[in-house]
């Protein structure tokens, strides 16, 4: 049975996190073979949206898919190229009209792999259901391919896992985003569903959640509006390596990426 190899990389923050993406992705997709590279890049034009600018780099750098979340509507330009550019999805569950593509169709050399774009709503504006969008959505693209990536932008750890449960045999693949921290329950659901509650994010760690520490710091002692600077230091790569069979579309392999590695051990 035929393997397809997918490489999620996780929010991608600003310019320190573009810098390290065009540094590191290339010899990643190398040693994964990745036959499919999708990066979540709402936050990659200063942190607020993607533009053209920065989905050029990507696509230039063998990134096959740009999904979003709630910031992509942050910078006019973004949405603009929402317009302009299929490859570019924003969540299927905001409301009818939205410009923009919730989902994309990619030709791989191993066939056609669908990706979804989904938003939660717990701690998060009020849309349509993901969970309805999700079932309207899933019998068209079946109709096309087996392998379906879904990226679920959520806040609560609860409903990005209930989304698992429920597309559980229904996906290749559900991949969380939008808390910036990855977790370490990668796993494969019962019925064959790749699903981590969150990549991560690629960007400075040095940071609370790729902001400015003292902005940060001032907006939850101050209540009050504070200017967002995206950090610059320490920063990782974050992604999920994916093995699909292509004839049943279920994941045979799930593995999270922290690039490099934190240190674990104080140094005098």
């Amino acid at each position: 049975m035929a393997s397809v190899n997918v490489l999620f990389v996780g929010d991608i923050i600003g310019k320190p996190g573009m810098d390290h993406v065009q540094t590191w992705l290339p010899g990643l997709i190398q040693k994964y073979k990745a036959d499919l590279v999708i990066a979540n890049g709402e936050n990659a034009s200063d942190g607020k949206g993607c533009t053209s600018k920065e989905g050029k780099i990507l696509f230039d750098l063998g990134v096959h898919v740009i999904t979003g979340g709630n910031h992509t509507w942050d910078k006019h330009l973004s949405q603009d190229y929402l317009k302009s550019e299929p490859r570019v999805l924003r969540p299927l569950n905001y409301p009818k009209g939205t410009y923009g593509n919730g989902y994309f169709i990619a030709d791989s050399k191993k066939g056609k792999i669908a990706v979804l774009n989904l938003q939660g709503r717990t701690f998060m504006p009020t849309i349509d259901c993901p969970f309805r969008s999700a079932e309207w959505v899933l019998s068209k693209l079946k109709s096309e391919t087996k392998m379906i990536i879904v990226d679920f932008h959520a806040e609560a750890t609860a409903e990005k896992q209930a989304m698992g449960y429920y597309l559980d045999g229904k996906i290749s693949a559900l991949i969380g985003t939008h808390t910036h921290i990855q977790t370490s329950d990668e796993r494969i659901l019962p019925q064959g569903t790749g699903y981590i509650t969150d990549s991560g994010m690629s960007g400075p760690y040095d940071s609370v959640i790729g902001m400015k520490v003292q902005a940060a710091l001032n907006r939850f002692i101050f209540q009050t509006p504070q200017k967002y600077e995206t950090a610059k230091d320490g920063v990782h790569l974050c992604a999920v390596f994916l093995k699909i069979d292509s004839e049943t579309g279920k994941t045979k392999l799930i593995e999270r990426i922290n690039f490099p590695e934190f240190t674990k051990e104080a140094t005098e």
